[in-house]
C-alpha cells in the first residue's frame, strides 16, 4: 500500500526507499547522511534527493554538523504503535503488590481491595516469584465455601512457571500483546536471579497494568 503525503494540494507518493530512510532516522537519530546511505548500501549522492524531499515534507529534520532527526510529520505518522514499541516497560511500571504464599485467602482479599488491584503477585519467603492470584481465583474458591477464607493463598494461585511475566527492558507493545493473548490485566515485571541449587528464580521488580498503558496512550493523544 503506497504512503501518500500532501503538500499545497499536491499528493506525493513516498517511495519504499524514502519510507526506509524515515524508519532509519527514527531509530538512529541523530544520524548523518553518509550513515543513512551506508545503512542502505548506497552512496550519499544517490539519496540526496530523497533526503531533500523528506526534509521538505517534514518527515525528517536536518541540523548542520549534527545530522538528521525525526520531523514533525514523522512523529504523527508513527502514532501509538511506534510509541508502545519504543517505550520500555521499566518506564511505566508501577510498584508491585506482593503477598507471601502463606497469606490466608481472607487477608489476600482484603489486600486486593485495599490496594484496588485485580491481581496479587505472590512470592516465597526469599522474595522470589511463585505465583499470581486474581479476583476470579478468589471468587471461585470462596463461593459456597466459607472455610476457604482461612486457607493459604497458595491453594488458588497460578504457579510459576505458568505465570505470564514481562521484563523491565521489554517493549510495552510486546507486553501488551501478552496481556491480550493470555487475557490478563497485569503482568509481574521480573528479572532473573541465581538460585542456590544452580537454577534460576525471578525477582519481582514491578508491575505492568493495562491502566499504565492507557495512560501512556493518553499522553500521546494530549501531545498530538
Amino acid at each position: 500500500m503506497p504512503f501518500l503525503s500532501e503538500v499545497e494540494g499536491i499528493v506525493i507518493e513516498l517511495t519504499s526507499r524514502q519510507i526506509e530512510i524515515i524508519d532509519i532516522v527514527n531509530k538512529r537519530a541523530p544520524i548523518t547522511g553518509e550513515q543513512i546511505a551506508e545503512s542502505l548500501n548506497l552512496t550519499r549522492p544517490t539519496i540526496r534527493s530523497d533526503l531533500s524531499v523528506l526534509v521538505m515534507l517534514k518527515y525528517i529534520d536536518a541540523k548542520p554538523k549534527v545530522g538528521y532527526f525525526p520531523g514533525l510529520k514523522s512523529s504523527s505518522r508513527q502514532g501509538s504503535g511506534y510509541l508502545l514499541q519504543e517505550t520500555m516497560v521499566k518506564e511505566i511500571q508501577s510498584v508491585p503488590i506482593v503477598i507471601r504464599e502463606t497469606t490466608t485467602i481472607q487477608d489476600a482479599v482484603v489486600t486486593l481491595f485495599l490496594q484496588d488491584v485485580g491481581t496479587l503477585i505472590i512470592c516465597d519467603e526469599e522474595g522470589k516469584l511463585t505465583g499470581v492470584a486474581s479476583r476470579k481465583d478468589f471468587l471461585k474458591v470462596t463461593l459456597g465455601n466459607p472455610g476457604a477464607v482461612s486457607m493459604p493463598v497458595s491453594i488458588v494461585m497460578t504457579r510459576q512457571p505458568k505465570v505470564v511475566t514481562t521484563s523491565p527492558d521489554e517493549p510495552v507493545l510486546e507486553a501488551a500483546h501478552k496481556m491480550i493473548f493470555h487475557e490478563v490485566d497485569s503482568l509481574p515485571v521480573v528479572v532473573p536471579s541465581a538460585a542456590e541449587d544452580g537454577g534460576t528464580k525471578l525477582d519481582v521488580v514491578g508491575r505492568l497494568t493495562k491502566t499504565s498503558i492507557i495512560k501512556l496512550l493518553l499522553e500521546l493523544e494530549a501531545k498530538g
